[in-house]
This record gives C-alpha cells, structure tokens and sequence, in this order.
C-alpha cells in the first residue's frame, strides 16, 4: 500500500434568511443599495454582486445560498408567482440563518405579484439573477435576464427541447455582446472521484492514449441512478407536482444526463473546445419510464392526489401509477470516441445508499473506473485496471502518481489483485450540497476576474446539443 498525505483547502460554506413580505421593502442603511438600473449588468469587479432568485422551485437554489460569500451582498432580491414553491424556498433559507453551527446572515426581500419577472427587470435591484426551478420556464427566465442587463447562474438544464437549444444559443452570443456572465452549476465537477479520474487520465503513462471503442465497448461510459425520496440538508425532500410532469421538468435524457455529459467533456477532452456541429455525432438513443404509485407520490409531494396535468402519464385504464420518462440512454461520438451515457430513477435507494455515479475510461494502458456499489459501501470509489499487470507499469503507476501529490496531500494507492484502488482521505469528500458553494465560487470568481476559459461557452453548447438532439431520437423510434 502507498500513501501520500497532506491538507485540502476547504470552502467556508454558509447560507441564507427570509423576510416574507408581498412588496418588497427597501434596503437596510446598512446594506445600501449601490446598482443604478442602468448599471444591473455590471460585474462584482466593479460592485458587490448583488443576488436575484428567480421563481425558485428547486432546492438548488436555495444550495446555492447554503454559504455566504465574500463580495456578495447579504440582501437577496426573491421574484417568484405566490404559492408552495417559494415558500418552501425560503423555509429552506430560514433554516440555514438559524442553524446552530456557521448560520448564515441572508435577508430575503420577496416580491410574489403575478407580474414577478417583469417586476424584476424593472426594479434591478440586483445584478445577478440566480435560477432554479421549472425547466419549461427556465431558458426563457434566461435569455429575459440577459436582455434585460442581468448576469445569470442557472441550474441544469438550461434546455430541456430542442426549441430551447435555439434559444440557449441565442442567450449565449446576447451574454457575449452584453459582457454578462451566463454559466449552469455542474457540481459533479467538484468529486473528488471524478477530479483524480480526470487527472489520471491526462498520464499517458499510467492511462495511454484514450481508445475509440465502438457502440458494442463504448470508449467512455457514464451512468447514474438518482432517487426521488431523499434527503437535502437533514429533512426528508418535498418535491413540487409539477417536477413529476416531463413537460416542465423534462425527461432524464436531458435533465441529469446534463451532468454525465458534462463529465465525459470535462474528464475525457480537458480545456480542449468542442463544436457541437462536427465534434459531436448522436448515434441511437432511447429513453424508457418509471412508475411511481399515488402512495410514493403523496410521500414526496404531500398531496393526496395527482394534479390533472399529470394524468395523462396515469393511461386510460389505471389513475394510481404514473409512468414518467425518467429513464435514458444515448449512444454518441465525441470527436471520434464511442460514449454512452445512462440515466435511471428510482423511486428510493438500498439502505445506505443515495445517488450514485460510475463511470468507465478505456485507455491503452488501463482502465480507470469509479464504481459506487454494495462492494463500495456505495461510496464513489475509483480503480486503476493496467491491462497488462507487471513490474514495470507498476513502477511507471506509482512515479506518475506520486506527482498529484502535491495537488491532494494524502492520497494514495491499494493494491487488491489485479487492479488499483485509489486512497482518498475523508477530508476530500465534501458531498453534493457542498459542491454547489465550490460553482458559485468559481462563478464569481468569472464575474470579478473575466477569467472564464474559452472552452467553457463552446462545451456549453455542445452539451446541450448532445441532450436535445438525444431527446429528439428517442421519441422519433416511438
């Protein structure tokens, strides 16, 4: 066994509070408010960043708030249509300003009028908008906000149709032209797992070269199970109806499957830019559902019965089972190398177990391999395969590998028959809403800096165009 140790620099996480009002009110003197409404699009280089949450109806935008950070303004501006959805949101921040250990400071200023989003574009009393909620809405909440001056922090995803790609694109060249800032929060950026995968990768001499495979031994695979009941910061999740309708969430081919795409782009082609018109080829996908009983729903939504807009995936003949698209497969090239990506749901998880990730890089030299299963205690772990195990690999593995030391202090290698386990210390592993405070402060680090790499709005595009076209050939074979 081979250890290597060291220290990790931890991200400070804290998070927010609420004032419920219907107006609202004017900023404390302690918190002047400092942006003109001809300066909303000004970036914290110049001012503080000063936050919007824009008809929150997922728990990520409340993670998003789970810290407070420096140079962003304590008074959070709340746009949202009155109802279930952005109360729960700011019971969420609630409970972060009063928890025992780090609580944070956050002052929701909330605007719940039928006008919200105009209200909001108006008003600017912010200059970054922060968006996570209903998907059918969200690339229009996008490209409004750019319109109107406003940086964004959107969560995935951004599209969920291929109408929405042309809009995403168009949201994209009006940031460029405007100098805004538009990113999605791709937290799974920040596993440890996937950030040693990424670097083992990029070792010819300990992973080779990156084979092409074909649709039979794909040269990437990803895959993902998620759960609907679940946990989120120590309470049992309560989901809104609506994030049951694919219409509005949108199927798993384009929702979750945002994340593996991303991750085979990040892990598999790193800084390299990716042109979703010649580098990305979509072979077959397929997309499938799961059922959820009126049982499991009224578990986590709360509500005795299905809204009507959801009977339609209930069937004719049976209105206590709904059969939601969930589920999806694509089979695609990425400049010439066999992927496929898999996305599944659910309804909880074996005992001890949650989400989990695998993942699977086929190299000249080895395999690298992030396994999350019973025989892991379903914990990410991730493995070295040599496919040829002899001394002088071993000798290359363990001269290579010694070299990220210095990036993670602490890790190292375990050797268990044919193949590598890696060492990660506990400190490493900060776990999902941890991460969402790891892409906010790197987005703000783009929005004080302007040091977002070129890369990143290309492999953007490219993404969301995997998923879309994906969606468009999996309903196509119906």
């Amino acid at each position: 066994m081979y250890y290597f140790h060291c220290r990790l620099h931890f991200v400070i996480f804290i998070f927010l509070m609420m004032s419920s009002c219907h107006n609202a009110p004017e900023p404390n003197a302690a918190h002047p408010d400092t942006t003109a409404k001809s300066g909303a699009g000004r970036t914290a280089g110049q001012q503080a960043v000063r936050l919007i949450t824009l008809d929150p109806g997922h728990f990520h935008a409340a993670l998003v708030q789970k810290s407070m950070y420096p140079g962003v303004d304590s008074n959070v501006y709340v746009y949202a249509p009155a109802g279930q959805d952005v109360r729960d949101h700011l019971a969420r921040i609630s409970a972060y300003n009063t928890r025992e250990k780090d609580p944070t400071r956050w002052n929701e200023r909330v605007y719940t009028g039928p006008d919200y989003l105009q209200r909001m574009i108006d008003d600017k009393k912010g200059n970054t908008v922060v968006l996570a909620g209903n998907n059918r809405e969200k690339t229009n909440y996008i490209l409004r906000s750019l319109e109107s001056g406003f940086n964004v922090l959107a969560d995935k995803p951004m599209v969920i149709d291929a109408h929405a790609f042309g809009l995403l694109r168009q949201a994209f060249d009006t940031a460029a032209s405007r100098r805004l800032v538009l990113y999605d929060i791709m937290t799974e950026r920040y596993e440890i797992t996937s950030m040693l995968q990424r670097e083992l990768a990029a070792l010819p001499a300990v992973y080779g070269k990156q084979i092409k495979g074909d649709a039979s031994h794909p040269g990437i695979r990803a895959s993902s199970v998620h759960r609907w009941y679940k946990y989120v910061s120590g309470k049992a999740l309560i989901r809104p109806a609506w994030s049951f309708d694919v219409s509005q969430q949108g199927e798993g081919i384009v929702d979750v499957m945002t994340h593996l795409v991303d991750l085979v782009q990040w892990v598999g082609f790193p800084g390299q830019t990716l042109d979703y018109a010649s580098d990305v080829r979509v072979d077959h996908a397929r997309h499938w559902t799961t059922d959820l009983t009126l049982a499991q729903f009224r578990t986590v939504t709360g509500l005795d019965r299905f809204p009507d807009y959801l009977r339609k995936y209930a069937g004719s003949t049976n209105d206590s089972v709904l059969k939601i698209y969930a589920n999806g497969e694509i089979d695609y090239r990425l400049r010439g190398v066999a992927v496929r990506t898999t996305v599944t749901w659910t309804y909880d998880a074996p005992p001890g177990a949650g989400d989990t990730y695998s993942s699977v890089m086929r190299g000249t030299r080895a395999r690298l391999v992030i396994s999350q299963d019973s025989a892991d205690h379903y914990q990410p772990t991730l493995y070295i395969e040599p496919l040829q195990m002899d001394s002088a690999y071993e000798r290359d593995l363990v001269t290579r590998f010694a070299s990220l030391e210095t990036k993670y202090p602490g890790i190292g290698l375990e050797k268990k028959g044919g193949r590598w386990a890696v060492f990660i210390p506990d400190h490493y592993k900060e776990g999902h809403e941890a991460h969402f405070a790891r892409v906010t402060e790197k987005y703000l680090g783009f929005l004080k800096y302007h040091d977002m790499p070129s890369w990143e709005i290309p492999n953007m595009i490219a993404k969301y165009y995997t998923t879309t076209r994906a969606l468009e050939m999996a309903r196509n074979e119906h």
